[in-house]
């Protein structure tokens, strides 16, 4: 199993915007190709501000690929960045392998 850890920080007031737009839009069909998250935080008013962070697990990169591909053929996918991209101010992406005494829960 390896993890997509995806920290987006919102430009400064958008929040609210975003997670709206992505409970109507993006979730939906990020969830039909994707799965459920293993999780979705917001930052609130510790540490870096305006920020989002979501987890993803896959089987492995191969997986991974799969099924991205195919979320970003979707053209509901394509409306939904038209509309969300504006609002982010940067986005950082990490993949995550487990250590080799962990085993996730699940």
């Amino acid at each position: 199993m390896i993890v997509d850890h995806r920290t987006y920080t919102l430009h400064p007031g958008k929040m609210k915007e975003f997670l709206e737009l992505y409970e109507r839009e993006g979730y939906p069909v990020q969830t039909r190709y994707l799965g459920e998250p293993i999780g979705w935080y917001v930052s609130m008013d510790i540490g870096p501000l305006n920020q989002v962070v979501h987890m993803w697990a896959y089987e492995d990169l191969a997986d991974r690929a799969r099924r991205r591909a195919a979320l970003q053929a979707d053209p509901a996918w394509a409306s939904y960045l038209a509309k969300a991209t504006p609002l982010i101010q940067h986005m950082e992406n990490k993949i995550l392998h487990p250590a080799p005494f962990f085993r996730a829960k699940g």
